[in-house]
């Protein structure tokens, strides 16, 4: 069976870290996903509210490098918790629990406050950031389809 999801949007709000007992890293957030379609009578698009739960490394990166209205992207699983209430109403709850975080705009484009220096690119979850490659490992090739080796 096959538990994966994909989200891409806004942080509707800061994340908020916390830690549990034994001191794991957990971070909660609220993504902003815009639906795909318009309504017919050319009113606005809506968008969904996702709930995300990050743990760990995760948890602390999405935290210290994300930020309100910023674009994210996310991938983990979705998973149904049930929880009360305070007035003793049984609730069930979707939310996505986080595997890997993905920057989905640059600090320029989410940010028109001034200037912002990239931090060392981190790794987590798999994910490192691509260095630039030197300009010297390309060439110009002909419009000659022969010289192509396949």
């Amino acid at each position: 069976m096959l538990n994966h999801i994909t989200i891409m949007g806004r942080l509707v709000r800061d994340p908020e870290l916390r830690r549990t007992g034994s001191g794991v890293a957990v971070a909660s957030f609220c993504v902003a996903v815009d639906r795909d379609f318009a309504p017919k009578d050319g009113g606005e698009r809506k968008a969904d509210f996702i709930n995300c739960v990050a743990w760990r490394q995760t948890g602390e990166f999405i935290s210290k490098y994300f930020t309100k209205g910023r674009m994210i992207v996310v991938d983990g699983r979705l998973e149904m918790r049930d929880w009360t209430d305070r007035d003793g109403n049984k609730r069930t709850t979707a939310e996505v629990i986080v595997d890997n975080a993905y920057f989905g705009d640059s600090k320029r484009d989410g940010d028109s406050s001034g200037s912002y220096s990239a931090p060392a690119a981190p790794s987590f979850g798999g994910y490192s950031a691509p260095t630039a490659a030197p300009a010297s490992d390309f060439a110009m090739l002909d419009d000659n389809d022969a010289q192509l080796p396949f």
